[in-house]
């Protein structure tokens, strides 16, 4: 359903705080940056270019998204204080290859120390967990924003852990409360679940596969025995800020592809009537719905499913 237009207003609203705030936070309105004679457009180039050999302006203009015309009076500027050095193309004489001089590469060197020492000062006073929730919120806003290079999946999937079965209790727990307001009482059920799972794991008839993306686990899933060659899959989730990228759809693929492999006959599951983002994935691979039946559990009043997928037919 599309997003309602108080709930999208709210939203736009703490963006645009947080970008008041942290412009602040990092000195980017002061006339300097870094207490230094260059603006904040002036230093993105000047890193850019210590970071990469000679280029071309049309290249550093797609890099930072800068208007031509415009980056091309502030690399004028830069080449009148001696910062920037340009050669002709080889091939080109009407082009110019970009790279720091001398006294660039200087400059560069001065605000790259002052950077690491400004950053290092905001970290200093918040404890190493903190400090470790910032910079994991941080990548979140950049894998969110940014689309994914090359088209490659930044998505690690791999087998369980200790410490992973903590994790996942703890994420159904927030997750379920915040988001449809179900009570303690179903962050114990998923405890008991996984304490089952590693209590009594099979090694050749279960896995648990756990998602990650730039070493944060953000999702997972199990494939139980339940018998009578039929497969149980539980407990799938992708946490909030990993939504998105197609993860509950892989940890779903795995899924069917070791079940196949393990020769069982069909997999089941069971959900609940609100969770249209699961139930999406799971008809999209084929699961049909056998039966429901409305229950009280969690604190809340809700329709619980059981969906089926039979592996006896032809592989997708």
């Amino acid at each position: 359903l599309p997003m309602a237009d108080s709930q999208l207003d709210r939203r736009i609203e703490t963006v645009r705080r947080f970008n008041r705030f942290y412009t602040k936070q990092i000195g980017v309105l002061r006339e300097g940056l870094l207490e230094s004679k260059y603006s904040l457009t002036q230093a993105r180039i000047i890193y850019e270019l210590a970071h990469r050999n000679a280029t071309s302006a049309s290249e550093l203009s797609a890099e930072l998204g800068l208007d031509p015309g415009y980056l091309s009076r502030l690399l004028r500027g830069l080449e009148n204080q001696d910062l920037i050095v340009k050669k002709r193309f080889p091939d080109d004489r009407r082009r110019s290859l970009i790279g720091l001089s001398r006294e660039g590469k200087a400059a560069f060197g001065v605000l790259n120390a002052r950077s690491r020492a400004e950053i290092a000062a905001m970290l200093e006073p918040l404890t190493k967990s903190d400090q470790a929730r910032l910079v994991a919120a941080m990548s979140a806003i950049e894998r969110l924003l940014a689309a994914p290079r090359d088209g490659a999946s930044p998505v690690v999937l791999r087998n369980h852990e200790p410490g992973d079965m903590g994790w996942i209790t703890h994420l159904h727990g927030k997750l379920y409360s915040e988001v449809f307001g179900w009570d303690e009482t179903f962050e114990a059920l998923v405890a008991g679940i996984t304490a089952d799972f590693i209590n009594n794991f099979d090694a050749a008839k279960e896995r648990c596969w756990v998602a990650e993306v730039d070493g944060e686990v953000v999702g997972s899933v199990f494939i139980v025995n339940a018998g009578d060659n039929v497969a149980k899959l539980r407990l799938m989730i992708v946490d909030v800020k990993a939504q998105g990228l197609g993860i509950g759809k892989q940890l779903l693929k795995e899924c069917i592809r070791f079940s196949r492999r393990k020769g069982y006959h069909k997999i089941t599951l069971w959900t609940n009537s609100i969770l249209l983002a699961a139930r999406g994935i799971y008809a999209a691979a084929g699961f049909e719905l056998v039966h429901e039946e409305p229950h009280n559990s969690f604190g809340v009043d809700l329709i619980g499913e059981t969906w089926e997928l039979d592996l006896d037919g032809d592989a997708p």
